[in-house]
């Protein structure tokens, strides 16, 4: 092994290749900013991870923005509402009708990430995979500085500016002193037990499912390969659940009308996903800036995980794009509070939709009666509707 030292210095070192990562690299990139991004793992598992398929608009926008929405607008299902079902009896929201037009575009997060690589190799952005044991330093002076170990030589770079996007687990939030930051969590006491299958969707939307036995739905990826979730107990195996069980009670739940428009097949991919709900705050300690997972956690329900990031990284592309080119200081130091307010907002959309359509233990006979109450008002009222339409397409940024 050869060993050694190498320094280099960068306008903005951004820790962690997932979308966040990834984004603020392209956006800070077309604007001429000297960008590195570190990621701790190689280009296969970052890209092979299964996570969000539902786009906002805005965040195809930003793709679009960005020349990087190519292949998501040949293969990207655009949806202009979504189902929601009650002990199988199921109604539409016209997301369309109610927003002015607005839509979501179905298109997996490891499709976007794949774009995102290509792009980086073809316009040079600088992306190190494989950097072991990645410190943050000197966050609260002007230069910043990143370590890191790969193939055996000691790497330094030096920064004006640090963005930690390394999600939920990452060392970024932890450079933040704990007598600054402050921390929001609520951990639920299920999960979803999710499976991949390539048998066409159930729907041309989705069907979000609240039953007396748990949650559902029904998803996609595409027009051929499917994504189906039930609620599960939070300590819940996979190996509990075979093929035959998971589809039957996926059938159950979905009920009559819908279940006869199931095309079961073999599973490739069965996982068990935990559920919270997470904020981190302030977003911004000195020179360093967190955005993505490294900040807030949302459960899936509201599908706002990765648009969330999307989110954040365009406030803060905005404002160090005026940091360097301009000089000015009012968009970093407004950052924090402009991004967590609309985290907040996010947070809480998705604490009512789980809150609605999933079984919690203290869900009593009472409580029940309060979701089905609570579904049939959002049936019958187009605000309710308009509400929930609003807030699934994207809130302003």
């Amino acid at each position: 092994m050869v060993e050694g030292r190498s320094r280099t210095r960068r306008q903005v070192g951004i820790v962690g290749a997932g979308p966040a990562g990834m984004l603020l690299g392209h956006l800070l990139r077309q604007h001429g900013i000297d960008v590195v991004i570190l990621e701790r793992r190689d280009r296969a598992y970052v890209e092979g991870r299964v996570r969000a398929g539902v786009l906002e608009r805005g965040t195809v926008d930003l793709l679009a923005r960005l020349g990087l929405d190519r292949r998501l607008r040949r293969e990207g299902l655009v949806h202009s509402g979504t189902v929601l079902s009650v002990d199988g009896d199921a109604f539409r929201i016209d997301f369309a009708a109610l927003t002015g037009g607005a839509t979501v575009t179905v298109y997996g997060q490891q499709e976007v990430m794949k774009d995102l690589f290509d792009a980086a190799e073809t316009r040079g952005l600088d992306v190190v995979f494989g950097a072991e044991d990645l410190r943050i330093e000197d966050v609260e002076t002007d230069t910043p500085r990143l370590r890191y170990r790969r193939g055996g030589v000691d790497h330094v770079v030096d920064c004006d500016v640090v963005a930690g996007c390394d999600g939920f687990h990452g060392v970024s939030r932890a450079a933040i002193p704990a007598g600054v930051l402050e921390t929001f969590e609520r951990v639920y006491a299920f999960g979803w037990l999710g499976i991949l299958a390539d048998v066409p969707p159930a729907d041309g939307e989705l069907i979000y499912c609240s039953h007396a036995r748990g949650f559902a739905l029904a998803s996609m990826r595409s027009a051929t390969r499917s994504r189906y979730y039930l609620q599960c107990s939070a300590g819940e195996r996979v190996e509990d659940w075979p093929d035959e069980r998971f589809w039957d009670e996926l059938c159950l739940r979905l009920g009559p009308e819908v279940a006869s428009r199931v095309t079961r097949g073999p599973s490739f991919e069965k996982t068990v996903a935990p559920l919270r709900s997470f904020v981190g705050e302030p977003m911004r300690h000195g020179r360093l800036f967190l955005a993505g997972d490294a900040a807030h956690i949302v459960p899936p329900t509201g599908a706002k995980g990765m648009n969330l990031a999307v989110s954040d990284v365009t406030m803060l592309g905005e404002a160090l794009v005026d940091f360097f080119e301009e000089g000015a200081t009012a968009g970093i130091d407004g950052y924090s509070a402009r991004a967590l307010a609309r985290v907040w907002k996010a947070e809480r959309f998705s604490w009512w939709f789980t809150g609605l359509m999933h079984r919690f233990p203290d869900t009593d006979p009472f409580a029940r009666r309060m979701q089905v109450a609570e579904l049939a008002y959002i049936r019958g009222s187009r605000a309710a509707q308009t509400t929930l339409a609003e807030n699934y397409v994207g809130l302003p940024m």
